[in-house]
């Protein structure tokens, strides 16, 4: 104990100067907004690189299991794409316009490849950081989709990086439609199991059941209609009483998330503009 206080006693100035020195850049950072972000920047920067280096060895255990999964959609989409073709000579479509089908699609799949670099779960709002960001095209308000659905929205950007709000995010919210009815509602995270959020606001004249596939409205700016979301699980009554609220099992799986897309903001922003002069013109 007293070699303890004869070092504190040698070296107080430095242990003054260290302690004064995080005082200044406190106050710094906390009332100057330049500071403030700039450091914010630069840390999202710095724990971006450490978040990607923990994801390239994740990801690497889990490439057997992903290339197999990949395997097997593979086969399937094959086996849908000779039924469709099938369907569609069977239709007199002539095999030129299918191919010229084809083209397109492909012309217009400009998705943007990213990779989970870290990602949450049992929080209240979870969050997902991206390895892509402003320098590929990352923007905020961009939709991020897997291979199975939804997976959320993107917050902030970094030169490097991306932030996403995830759907298991209390503040998210989504306009859904349930396939085939054309009913539509706003799907939610209530904050407790991750496989599950609640598509709220569906009229009581509304027809649907169990099972019933949830995809995107496509009454937003961020994603297109038709995107995969889940299934319906279970179906109750709204907290008021005047609609239902529907139990929907969400068809990503956030537990295992490596790989996602982002969408691109080309035709989104072309239908936000409209909007927005259409509203000015009103008022």
């Amino acid at each position: 104990m007293r070699n303890l206080l004869n070092f504190l006693i040698k070296y107080y100035y430095w242990f003054l100067f260290f302690l004064l020195e995080i005082i200044s850049f406190t106050l710094l950072f906390r009332f100057n907004h330049y500071q403030k972000s700039s450091f914010f920047t630069s840390s999202n920067a710095v724990a971006g690189e450490i978040y990607k280096i923990k994801g390239d060895v994740t990801s690497y255990f889990y490439l057997k299991e992903a290339n197999e999964d990949l395997l097997d959609r593979n086969m399937l989409l094959e086996q849908q794409l000779a039924n469709l073709r099938k369907e569609l000579q069977g239709r007199g479509v002539d095999s030129l316009d299918i191919n010229g089908m084809n083209d397109q699609i492909a012309k217009n799949s400009n998705l943007i490849k990213a990779n989970v670099i870290n990602s949450s779960l049992i929080k209240a709002d979870n969050y997902i950081t991206l390895d892509k960001g402003s320098n590929d095209g990352v923007h905020s308000e961009m939709g991020v989709i897997d291979r199975n659905g939804v997976v959320g929205i993107v917050y902030m950007t970094t030169p490097k990086y991306s932030v996403v709000i995830s759907m298991l995010n209390t503040k998210c919210r989504i306009g859904c439609k349930i396939l085939g009815s054309g009913y539509f509602g706003t799907i939610k995270w209530e904050g407790r199991d991750s496989r599950y959020a609640y598509l709220d606001d569906l009229p009581r004249h509304a027809k649907f059941g169990l099972g019933d596939t949830i995809v995107t409205s496509g009454y937003s700016d961020v994603f297109p209609a038709g995107i995969m979301v889940g299934t319906v699980d279970h179906i109750g009554n709204s907290k008021d009483g005047l609609s239902y609220q529907l139990k929907v099992r969400l068809a990503t799986d956030f537990g295992k998330l490596n790989s996602v897309r982002v969408l691109p903001k080309a035709t989104q922003m072309e239908q936000k503009l409209l909007e927005e002069s259409a509203n000015k013109q009103e008022q």
